[in-house]
């Protein structure tokens, strides 16, 4: 029974059957070619019985193995790295078709490759998750065949894989790089000015030159007679919270992802480069309730943390509670913060129910709400209008693009700051803010 469920057919044998009925065919009205076709089929057999020997004397032929790493990142190109050997003493043909998670919707995976004897032979092919979450792969299965191209002989290896999806840790190390090797403005990360200096004192040195004549500290140049000026750096462990909105809003997708996972991705990475600038960060999530609080705690370690918690959210079908948040803020957080919202308004009254809430939470603390354009309408908005059913579409679209550059005038008039952004550029845009803020000391 194994042999026959590892027994296949290969489409050559089909190709040569083809050609024998053809012969039977044709002598009809040339007898001569009766006999031949005999003889074909005859052949047919013999190979047949040849390729089976050949695929079935040896026990393990092909040896194959799926190297998957322990988490994919979100939204990110993942390698997954196959190795096959071959271990028959001949040339072999290998079809692989392995068995990839349901949540890929793929199923016409195919890789082919010819093996010589003892040959080993490494590759890798790439998978882009769109979900958190448990993806499971199923059997690595390889159909080896020989030259002759009658018969192949199935493989299975490695049933049931599984890989956790967690937000885009890809796209945090990225950014830590990035800062690290001072490259940031490669990726449109900016340089902001500072505005006179941080309120925290590191240490009074020499003068050299460059330095700015206003920090002189001339009780301490008269004290060395030597000019000595007073040093100062960014002020540390402020505390600084991501606001993730898991309401109905945030389900919207964009590029087969959610603006939620966008959200996710991006807090995990600004907390990245918030910890690296020494500071603290926490977490809040909410929708109809609060989900989750993380205080704010000034450690790399609690990245882990965060990222836990990040990996476990969903959206909900709710409207979200803003007047619950003021009031768990008010509760949780009492030391002036800077707070990013993650949430977004697709109109103008939505923004302005919530207003109330936004201004009380911005009395006490630094927020800054960022919400989505719809990249979707760009296309619409920048086509050419050719019927009337076309222009009343652009105007609509022309009308909501309005809205949103509207809801940025009105958080200004109440002093509430705000990013208004593509969502693939939302973790660029995030993080551009929070450096403009720490530059400018608005905290």
């Amino acid at each position: 029974m194994k042999f026959l469920k590892s027994l296949y057919i290969h489409k050559g044998f089909y190709i040569y059957m083809a050609m024998a009925s053809t012969c039977f065919l044709l002598s009809y009205w040339l007898p001569i070619l009766y006999g031949i076709a005999w003889i074909f089929v005859l052949g047919i057999g013999v190979l047949f019985i040849t390729d089976l020997v050949l695929l079935f004397r040896f026990k393990e032929g092909i040896n194959a193995r799926r190297l998957l790493p322990d988490k994919f990142s979100n939204s990110d190109e993942n390698p997954v790295p196959l190795t096959i050997s071959n271990a028959y003493p001949f040339l072999v043909n290998i079809d692989v078709i392995d068995e990839l998670p349901v949540q890929f919707q793929k199923r016409d995976f195919s890789y082919k490759v010819a093996l010589d004897a003892n040959q080993t032979h490494d590759f890798n092919y790439s998978v882009r998750p769109v979900e958190r979450g448990a993806y499971v792969f199923g059997h690595l299965n390889i159909y080896a065949s020989t030259r002759l191209k009658i018969v192949k002989r199935k493989y299975q290896f490695l049933n049931q894989q599984m890989v956790a999806v967690y937000p885009s840790f890809i796209q945090m190390q990225k950014y830590d790089f990035l800062a690290v090797g001072n490259h940031l403005t490669e990726v449109g990360l900016k340089k902001i000015r500072r505005i006179g200096h941080t309120s925290e004192f590191e240490q009074i040195k020499d003068y050299v030159q460059g330095d700015d004549f206003r920090t002189v500290n001339w009780k301490a140049t008269a004290k060395r007679g030597q000019l000595m000026v007073n040093q100062y750096q960014d002020e540390k462990s402020q505390p600084i919270y991501s606001i993730i909105d898991t309401g109905r809003v945030m389900k919207m997708p964009f590029n087969g992802l959610k603006l939620l996972d966008y959200a996710i991705n991006s807090a995990l990475a600004f907390s990245n480069v918030a910890l690296k600038k020494h500071d603290k960060v926490g977490l809040v999530t909410f929708s109809k309730t609060i989900e989750s609080v993380l205080p704010a705690v000034q450690k790399l370690t609690y990245l882990n943390t965060i990222l836990e918690y990040l990996y476990n959210i969903n959206t909900q079908f709710y409207d979200s509670d803003f007047g619950l948040l003021y009031g768990q803020l008010k509760r949780k957080v009492t030391h002036r913060s800077l707070l990013l919202l993650y949430t977004n308004f697709e109109h103008i009254s939505a923004l302005k129910r919530q207003l109330p809430y936004l201004q009380a939470i911005s009395k006490k603390h630094m927020l800054v709400v960022v919400f989505f354009e719809n990249t979707e309408l760009d296309a619409l908005i920048s086509s050419d209008a050719e019927n009337v059913q076309a222009i009343y579409h652009k105007t609509i679209a022309e009308k909501f693009s309005f809205e949103k550059r509207l809801m940025v005038k009105e958080l200004h008039k109440h002093g509430i700051q705000s990013i208004l952004t593509a969502p693939e550029k939302l973790t660029i845009n995030t993080i551009n803010k929070y450096l403009e803020i720490k530059a400018r000391g608005l905290l």
